[in-house]
């Protein structure tokens, strides 16, 4: 996994730092630290691996989610399912059930072969039932996968991405206090993109959209994975 990358996240990308200590909750709740060196001068980091599940009452009603609420796919029929304040039903978006109001926070998230996906944050106070524009200024801070090979960021504008290897496996990052959503290529150890400088207020929510099936050409499912901190 990814938590021996050579670059995660810093609050300026210029910077280079020598060593990383991730500090992350264990299954019996005990903190533990693991140290791992990069190329550059000398820096330590922390992060909280995040362990995310998806929201059923968030998820648009066509959206099939796992038993353990760790994958999300794009069905062929609308679910009869109840009007929740909170659900999505415009757009076929889900939310994680877990909420960021401090400090540092990580998870991974498998895309795979598919060819379109969302993935990222998004503020508690966001729009629901109409449509919307992904950007910050919504309280969405995502980026997007489309046509099997157009990714973009949802900045403001919105941007092109440039990937030289198409990710199978993304790791989100964030950044309360700094107001930084960080994106990665885990298997590639690399960094996506950033979003940084914004002002948190409310509470982050993690982000999913598999997009629409397309056919059965985009029908495997965004698949939350457990991150292994490892040296």
């Amino acid at each position: 996994m990814f938590a021996n990358i050579h670059s995660l996240p810093t609050l300026h990308h210029t910077t280079v730092f020598s060593c990383l200590k991730f500090t992350f909750s264990t299954s019996t709740g005990k903190q533990k630290q693991i140290l791992c060196k990069v190329q550059g001068g000398l820096c330590f980091y922390s992060f909280s691996p995040a362990d995310v599940t998806l929201d059923p009452d968030t998820a648009h009603p066509q959206l099939v989610l796992s038993e353990d609420r760790k994958q999300v796919r794009h069905g062929d029929t609308k679910q009869d399912l109840p009007d929740n304040p909170g659900r999505f039903y415009r757009a076929v978006i889900v939310l994680g059930k877990e909420r960021f109001s401090s400090r540092r926070h990580y998870w991974e998230v498998q895309v795979g072969d598919k060819t379109d996906w969302t993935l990222g944050v998004a503020r508690e106070s966001i729009v629901r039932k109409e449509d919307i524009s992904l950007s910050p200024n919504n309280g969405l801070w995502t980026i997007w996968l489309r046509n099997g090979n157009e990714y973009k960021t949802h900045a403001d504008p919105s941007m092109s991405l440039n990937l030289s290897v198409k990710p199978q496996e993304v790791g989100v990052y964030v950044d309360y206090e700094e107001g930084q959503v960080s994106f990665y290529s885990v298997e590639t150890r690399s960094h996506i993109y950033t979003f940084t400088g914004y002002k948190f207020t409310e509470k982050l929510y993690p982000f999913f959209s598999p997009f629409l099936n397309n056919n059965g050409t985009n029908s495997r499912p965004l698949i939350i994975t457990s991150v292994s901190p490892t040296v």
